[in-house]
């Protein structure tokens, strides 16, 4: 079997979709006794140049991260314009949105899922434009969307 483009098949990340970011935060803190992460805002397109289903879209979401090992939980609470997080959160409501995996070139990894199917729903920047986010709608096939983070080279 030839090498799939995902990273080694190493999950880097879950991300979760929530209402209420600060409390679910706190939570998190108080059950893990960890410190309190910082809670990010993510840029409009201007910015991270993000489309979602192939248009500009400016979508933003509040993050806050956390590094467990291996993984890192992610949480997410979206704004109201559509968005992959919006979308999921009005469907699912509070819940697992996606797993990811740090690739090293998104192009080739979209081709290689395309062949199973699994075409792009959204993808921008990083606000720091330091990488790109890609979150492939692969919900049908396999329960779960799988995002791909490629970094760029410093």
């Amino acid at each position: 079997m030839s090498e799939i483009p995902l990273g080694g098949n190493v999950v880097c990340q879950v991300g979760l979709i929530v209402e209420n970011i600060e409390h679910t935060v706190q939570k998190y803190c108080d059950l893990f006794g960890v410190a309190m992460p910082p809670i990010q805002v993510t840029l409009a397109h201007d910015v991270t140049e993000t489309t979602y289903k192939g248009a500009p879209s400016d979508a933003t979401a509040k993050l806050a991260f956390f590094d467990f090992g291996q993984v890192q939980i992610e949480l997410i609470e979206p704004d109201h314009l559509p968005s992959v997080w919006r979308d999921y959160l009005d469907e699912h409501g509070e819940s697992v949105h996606h797993i990811a995996f740090i690739v090293k070139n998104t192009g080739e990894t979209i081709e290689y899922l395309a062949g199973h199917g699994i075409g792009v729903l959204q993808q921008g920047l990083y606000s720091d434009r330091s990488g790109m986010y890609t979150y492939m709608d692969s919900v049908p096939a396999l329960g779960v969307m799988l995002e791909l983070l490629e970094n760029f080279p410093k």
